[in-house]
This record gives structure tokens, sequence and C-alpha cells, in this order.
């Protein structure tokens, strides 16, 4: 994992707790001593419930994790590979044209807390991914994204040559050979050319 961001933190879902146990010892050690547990308890539950709503929401949606390969932004996962180019941060006064794109995932927009990163995809699409650690997901993405470009080039050579080697050591191409002929020739007088030594064979006794 090249970089991750949750989303979200479970230590929100404490709230709730936290807040009730407060309320319960003001009342404890203040006034009357009288402790409203069913109200608390309701208010209790009714906020963490709502925190852990949150919680789960966020990491599902607004979570982001960077592989050598691959870039996951919320529920959305993409190839490196099929990234056409990164553009820089924008350093100017007037806006880009990336800026205006869409955001990865399912979100109309860049998350709130986050910031963009344009990208241009090989269809000529534009988007934007995005993090909280803007800076350190740029780097992180660059640099993975440079990486998968030369594998995917080597992997592409290496496939081109295997068939071009496939090609050239394919099956030698079948000879006719004519069949041995065991017949002995004969000679300009008709005779076996087997016979023609043996001048007493062709004489009557």
């Amino acid at each position: 994992m090249l970089f991750r961001e949750d989303g979200g933190s479970w230590w929100v879902v404490l709230i709730g707790p936290v807040l009730v146990l407060a309320v319960i010892l003001l009342e404890a050690f203040t006034g009357d001593g009288h402790v409203h547990w069913a109200v608390l308890i309701i208010f209790g539950l009714i906020v963490t419930g709502f925190s852990a709503v949150q919680v789960v929401a966020a990491r599902r949606h607004v979570s982001v994790e960077l592989t050598d390969t691959h870039l996951r932004q919320g529920t959305k996962t993409i190839a490196l590979t099929d990234i056409r180019a990164i553009y820089p941060e924008n350093r100017g006064s007037d806006a880009e044209k990336w800026e205006s794109a869409p955001a990865l995932g399912e979100l109309s927009g860049v998350p709130r807390r986050r910031h963009g990163i344009g990208l241009r995809f090989d269809d000529g699409k534009l988007a934007q991914a995005w993090a909280r650690d803007v800076d350190t997901f740029r780097r992180e993405l660059s640099e993975a994204h440079l990486a998968a470009q030369i594998a995917a080039r080597q992997q592409t050579g290496e496939t081109k040559r295997k068939k071009r080697s496939d090609r050239g050591s394919g099956p030698a191409p079948a000879t006719d050979t004519a069949p041995e002929d065991d017949t002995a020739p004969e000679d300009d007088t008709g005779r076996d050319a087997n016979h023609a030594d043996d001048p007493g064979k062709g004489q009557s006794s």
C-alpha cells in the first residue's frame, strides 16, 4: 500500500458516551444529585448511532487507497495504466480546465477538506483524484503511475518479441521424398540388369 486515507475515524463514535458520562457526573455532584438516566441513555444512543453512520459512510465513500497498479477513490477503482497524464498543481490565478472536471468516485465533487489532482485518461476524459494530504498523494501517485507505464511498455515489448519468435520458429515445410525403387533397371536390350552379368542364364541348355 503506497498511500491510504480511511476517510473517517472510529474515535468519533466515542463522542456520545463521553458527553453522557460528563452530564452524569455533573448531575451527580451538583444540585440535588438526581440523574436523569432514561433521558441520558436515549441521548447517548442517538448520538452514538448518528456518529457511527457518519463514520461508516465516510470510510466507504471518502476513503483512498493507492497501490502499485490501482487507485481506489471511494467505491471506484481504476488501473494506473488507464491514466494518460497527471496535471501539475495550478499555481496561477486562472482556473485550469481539469479543476471543473468531475471527481473520481460516486460523489458529485471533491469531498470537503480534500483537494483535487487533475487526471486525463486514455479516452481523453478529465477527472479529479482527491485526498486530504494532497501533496503526499500527488507524489506517490506520480511515482506509481510512472512505474506502471514503464512496466506496461516492457510487457508490450516482450509480447511482441515472443510473437515474432513464435513466427520465426514455426514448423519446417514438408519436402517430397521420392520412394526408393527396389526394381532393378533394365538394360538397353530389355533384359533385367541383374541377369546381364550372367550370360549363361540367358542360354537354353
